[in-house]
C-alpha cells in the first residue's frame, strides 16, 4: 500500500483520492465542453469532461485510475439564474469498486439530500450550495464561479459548515490567465488548485500525479506546480510559526516517567532538558539557572511515537505532531520531494517529525505504482542510488519480477540496506524471506502466503478480496502455519501489519462510520467524518459476514506473531497520527500488553533504524523527543489520545492549539509552561 491524507485504501488512499477528485472534476461556463487530463508517471491516467447544455444545466464524466484503482463518475447539475444549486445527481464507483449514488434537490424553501450512507433535509429560504460526500467536479466548480462572481470569501454550505476561498497567486499561461486558490473549512488541511478567469478548474499538483487542462503542456504545468508549492509552503510556515514554542531549557516537574525498555514506571520524577537533550532524570534536580517549568503531576512522560509506515507530504507533520508522533519512516516518495520535506521538518520551518527514508521501487507494468524500473540493471542501480543518499532500506512493490528479489537483496545487503516490501505477484512470502526479505509490509501478505501462492496475480484487487473472503476460515494453528511463523521468527523478519488500514478496507459498512475512527469521530471535522462513512469495497451480500470475520482474523494473526517472537513495528499507511493510535490500540485488543505495545512503538523502532543510542526512550543523553500524556498509557493505551505536550528537541507543541487550528476538538487541555 502506498500512502496520504486520510484513511488508507491500499495504494493511495481513497481519502486522498477523494480529495484529489474533489479538485479535478470541474465544468466550464464559457465553452460547451471542457476536458482536463490527469497524468501519472506512465502518461495519461484518465480524463474528465463536462458539457454545458445551457447557462443552468451541466453534465460531467470522469474516468481515471492508478495501480488497479479506477474512479468512475457521471454527474448532472441544475443551477438557478444566480448560479446556485437546484438539483444534482451523481453515480459511479469509488477506487475500490464501491458504488456511488448521491442526489440533492432544493425546491420551495426545502433542501434534501441522499446517498448510500446518509440522507437529510432542512428548510432554507434560498438555494444553497451542497457539499457531496463523494466529491464531484461540477458542484465545486459551480461554487467557485459563484463565489468569484459575487466577490465572496466565505459561504455556508449544506449539510453543515463553511467554505473559505482565498486567492493566493495569478499567472499568465499563454492566452489563459489562471489563479491559485486555497479552499479550506471542509477537511483538516486546505486544498490548493488553479482556476481560470471564470472560476473553472484548470490545474493541480497532487502527489505523484497531476492534472491540467487539455491543450496545455507538462512544461506549463511545471510552471504552475512551482508556484503552487511556494504558496502551500508559505501557508505551512506561517502555521508552524504560530504553533511552535522554543525552550532551550525545560524542566518537567513531578512527572511519572515510563521506562519503555523494562515496562516500569518511575513516579514523581524531575526531567531536565537542555538544548534539546535530556540531561538528567531524578527525583530532585539541583538547578543553577532559571528554567521554564511544566507541572507534570498526574501525567506520564514517554518517548515520542514512531510511525513506521508513512508517506510524507509537507502537511502530514501537522497531524503527526498533534498526536505524539515524532519520528516517521517514509515508505515511498519521490527523492527530491522527500529531501525537501525532511529539510523543512528538521529546520522547524514546517511542523514535522524526524524522517527516516526507505527507497521505493516497482517494476514498470500496467499495474506498477510509480518510481518504476524496467530492467534488473536499473533496479540494482536504484539500490546504489538509495545507499549513496542515506536511505535506511529498500521497499519493493507488487510488480517486481520474483527472479529479481535475490539479486536486489544481495545488492541491498552489501550496501548496508535492509530489504522489505509487498510480496511480488506470483511469489510467496516464504520464498521472499528465503530470497532475502528482512521485513514484510502489510498483514495481508502473510495470509496470501497460503491463499494465493504462485498462481494468483496479487497486483490486482485480489490481494484484498481473497483476504476478505477467505482469511477467517484459514487454519491459524495448522502445521504449515506453524512452520511459516517459525521461519519468520528464526530469520528475525519484521512485520509491519498496518492492521487498522486493512480493517477499514474490509470491515467498513454502508451508513456507518468506519469503526477504526468511530470513537474519535465526535472530535473530527463534520465533513471529514462524512468521508469515513460507508463501505470502501464493493462486497457482495454473500461475502459480507466473511469480510467482517476476516477483519477480526487479522488481530488473531498479530497475537500469533507476538507469541512466536516475530518482531513487529507499528505503521499507518493512512490518516497520519490517528491511525497510529488506533493501530496501537488494536494490538492491545489482540492481547499484547500495553507496555509491550509502547515498547514496539518507541525503542524497538529506534533500534530497527539504528538510532536507539540517540532516541527512543526517556534516558539521559538522548534527544528529547517526548510526549506528556494525561494518564497512564502503560495501563490504558487509549490515554495516548490525551496529550498535553509534545516535545521535539528544543521545539515544544501544544496539541490543543494545533487541533483547534485545523478544526478538531481537543482531547485534553495543554500543560502550562511557566517561565
Amino acid at each position: 500500500m502506498k500512502q496520504h491524507n486520510k484513511r488508507s485504501f491500499a495504494a493511495g488512499h481513497l481519502l486522498a483520492a477523494t480529495t484529489f477528485l474533489s479538485a479535478i472534476y470541474l465544468p466550464t461556463a464559457l465553452a460547451e465542453t471542457i476536458v482536463n487530463n490527469i497524468y501519472s508517471e506512465k502518461g495519461l491516467a484518465g480524463t474528465m469532461s463536462q458539457t454545458q447544455a445551457d447557462n443552468r444545466t451541466y453534465t460531467s464524466e470522469a474516468r481515471f485510475g492508478w495501480n488497479n484503482r479506477r474512479i468512475i463518475l457521471n454527474e448532472s447539475l441544475k443551477l438557478d439564474e444566480q448560479g446556485r444549486i437546484l438539483a444534482f445527481e451523481t453515480r459511479g464507483q469509488s477506487a475500490f469498486g464501491a458504488k456511488i449514488k448521491e442526489s440533492y434537490m432544493w425546491e420551495s424553501g426545502h433542501a434534501k439530500w441522499r446517498n448510500d450512507d446518509e440522507q437529510g433535509s432542512t428548510r432554507v429560504n434560498d438555494p444553497q450550495f451542497y457539499v457531496p460526500k463523494n466529491s464531484t467536479l461540477a458542484i465545486e466548480n459551480a461554487l467557485t464561479r459563484y463565489m468569484i462572481k459575487n466577490d465572496l470569501h466565505k459561504t455556508d454550505v449544506l449539510p453543515h459548515g463553511k467554505v473559505t476561498f482565498t486567492k493566493l497567486d495569478t499567472v499568465q499561461l499563454g492566452n489563459e490567465q489562471v489563479h491559485l486558490y486555497a479552499k479550506s473549512g471542509l477537511s483538516m488541511t486546505p486544498d490548493f488548485a488553479w482556476y481560470d478567469q471564470a472560476g473553472n478548474y484548470f490545474a493541480q499538483s497532487w502527489g505523484g500525479m497531476y492534472v491540467i487542462r487539455d491543450g496545455f503542456s507538462k512544461a506549463q504545468f511545471e510552471q504552475l506546480k512551482a508556484r503552487q508549492l511556494e504558496a502551500e509552503q508559505a501557508y505551512l510556515e506561517d502555521l508552524a510559526e504560530q504553533l511552535t514554542e522554543y525552550h532551550p531549557r525545560l524542566l518537567l516537574d513531578k512527572v511519572n516517567v515510563f521506562d519503555v525498555d523494562t515496562g516500569t514506571m518511575l513516579k514523581g520524577q524531575q526531567v531536565l532538558i537542555e538544548q534539546g537533550k535530556i540531561v538528567q532524570v531524578a527525583p530532585t534536580i539541583k538547578l543553577n539557572k532559571q528554567v521554564a517549568t511544566v507541572n507534570g503531576q498526574g501525567k506520564t512522560l514517554i518517548p515520542g511515537l514512531w510511525d513506521m509506515h508513512g508517506h510524507l507530504s509537507k502537511n502530514t507533520g501537522i497531524l503527526n505532531i498533534a498526536t505524539g508522533v515524532t519520528s516517521v519512516r517514509d515508505m515511498g516518495n519521490e527523492h527530491q520531494n522527500l529531501m525537501e520535506i525532511q529539510s523543512l521538518f528538521d529546520t522547524g520551518k514546517v511542523l514535522g517529525t524526524r524522517v527516516y527514508r526507505a527507497g521505493f521501487m516497482d517494476q514498470y507494468s500496467e499495474n506498477s505504482a510509480g518510481l518504476s524500473v524496467k530492467t534488473l540493471t536499473e533496479a540494482l542501480e536504484m539500490v546504489d542510488f538509495f545507499a549513496d543518499n542515506g536511505y535506511v532500506q529498500i521497499k519493493l512493490y507488487s510488480s517486481i519480477d520474483p527472479k529479481w528479489v535475490k539479486p536486489i537483496a544481495e545488492r541491498a545487503h552489501s550496501r548496508g540496506l535492509r530489504l522489505s516490501g509487498h510480496i511480488p505477484a506470483f511469489m510467496t512470502a516464504e520464498q521472499a524471506v528465503h530470497a532475502g526479505y528482512n521485513e514484510i509490509q502489510h498483514i495481508n501478505m502473510l495470509f496470501l502466503n497460503f491463499l494465493a501462492g504462485e498462481e494468483v496475480d496479487t497486483r490486482t484487487k485480489q490481494r484484498f478480496s481473497l483476504i476478505g473472503e477467505k482469511a477467517a476460515d484459514m487454519p491459524m494453528t495448522s502445521e504449515q502455519m506453524g512452520v511459516f511463523i517459525k521461519l519468520l521468527a528464526d530469520k528475525n523478519v519484521v512485520i509491519d501489519p498496518t492492521v487498522s488500514t486493512f480493517r477499514s478496507l474490509l470491515m467498513s459498512k454502508n451508513k456507518q462510520i468506519d469503526q477504526e475512527f468511530a470513537e474519535i469521530a465526535p472530535h473530527l471535522p463534520p465533513n471529514f467524518v462524512r468521508s469515513l462513512k460507508g463501505a470502501q469495497m464493493q462486497v457482495e451480500e454473500e461475502h459480507q459476514s466473511a469480510y467482517q470475520n476476516s477483519g477480526e482474523a487479522l488481530l488473531k494473526m498479530v497475537k500469533i506473531l507476538y507469541d512466536a517472537g516475530v518482531p513487529m513495528v507499528a505503521g499507518t499507511d493512512s490518516v497520519p497520527g490517528f491511525t497510529l493510535l488506533r493501530e496501537l490500540e488494536l494490538y492491545t485488543l489482540a492481547g499484547i500488553p500495553a507496555a509491550e505495545v509502547l515498547k514496539l512503538a518507541t525503542i524497538d523502532s529506534a533500534r530497527l533504524m539504528g538510532v536507539a543510542h540517540q532516541t527512543g526512550s526517556v534516558s539521559e543523553g538522548k534527544v528529547a523527543d517526548l510526549i506528556l500524556v494525561d494518564g497512564d498509557p502503560g495501563q490504558d493505551i487509549k490515554a495516548l489520545r490525551k496529550l498535553s505536550l509534545v516535545i521535539k528537541g528544543t521545539q515544544v507543541f501544544k496539541p490543543e492549539a494545533i487541533f483547534e487550528q485545523i478544526g478538531i476538538a481537543p482531547f485534553t487541555k495543554a500543560s502550562r509552561i511557566v517561565l
